[in-house]
């Protein structure tokens, strides 16, 4: 059967845009999607979705793309801007914050924060929800991933996260996965620009209990707070809101567990996700 391209819309949104520009790029270069796909080490599928924009750009294609066709930048800068509809308005300015602060201190009470998940605990994470198709999922874990990218930069933020104890607890995604996800936690443990501290059960009831919350210092020494619940979150730029949030985080930061102890909570947590042993006694 004779495979027949989509007709693209490329101006509906960013990232039908990057589907055009690389059925364009890659027309113009006389390959087909199975030949590109060789290039760029992607599925021919997964690149024929990509053009269609039923797929949001896994996040190691744009380069992949600038490479095989020469374009300096020209997929990466086209990514930036497809990778943000990936999320729901209302948290696109907090990405526009996080994705220049300088400073990212975080506080989850249910599940490891974005920032620090692995690809398999996102999936699992997003994968829960009802209202996502499959395709929306990988979007969301694509575009998640796309957060850390930063991470791995130069200008990488200092971060600090606390989490609850519930989120070593709560399986996700298997004991591999959750093995997998610890051990992630533990390399961010204690380094020159990343720290995590666990808040125990053992603390008990604390005023941060309902939702999450990120603080964000951007290069200028302004900071903003936002706040997230089940179904709404709220970004707070005034600076007295700020300072609401900011005391509750410095008494939760108190009366969370030490780098060490947190460390040394993680790996017990850790030995209740390590493989079973199949070989016969």
């Amino acid at each position: 059967m004779k495979f027949t391209s989509k007709e693209l819309t490329p101006y509906l949104s960013a990232r039908h845009f990057f589907g055009a520009e690389q059925r364009r790029h890659r027309e113009r270069a006389k390959l087909s999607l199975v030949q590109l796909a060789n290039i760029v080490n992607f599925g021919k599928s997964t690149l024929a979705r990509v053009e269609a924009a039923e797929l949001m750009p896994p996040p190691e294609l744009p380069a992949a793309l600038d490479a095989a066709f020469g374009t300096e930048e020209h997929f990466h800068g086209l990514y930036q801007l497809a990778k943000r509809e990936a999320h729901p308005d209302q948290y696109r300015r907090f990405m526009d914050f996080e994705a220049r602060a300088e400073v990212i201190e975080v506080y989850e009470p249910q599940a490891v924060p974005g920032l620090l998940q692995t690809k398999e605990y996102a999936r699992d994470s997003l994968g829960c929800q009802e209202d996502l198709a499959k395709e929306q999922v990988e979007e969301r874990v694509n575009a998640r991933m796309s957060r850390q990218e930063r991470l791995h930069s130069a200008a990488r933020p200092y971060r600090w996260v606390i989490i609850d104890e519930a989120v070593l607890r709560r399986h996700a995604g298997g004991r591999e996965c959750m093995h997998k996800q610890l051990a992630r936690l533990l390399e961010q443990m204690d380094t020159p620009d990343s720290k995590v501290q666990v808040m125990p059960f053992s603390a008990g009831p604390y005023p941060l209990m309902g939702g999450a919350l990120n603080l964000l210092t951007l290069p200028d020494g302004s900071t903003m707070a936002y706040e997230e619940g089940i179904e709404a979150a709220h970004l707070h730029e005034d600076s007295e809101a700020v300072k609401k949030w900011r005391r509750r985080y410095e008494v939760l930061r108190a009366n969370a567990l030490s780098l060490a102890e947190s460390a040394d909570l993680i790996r017990t947590a850790m030995e209740d996700y390590k493989p079973c042993d199949t070989q016969p006694s």
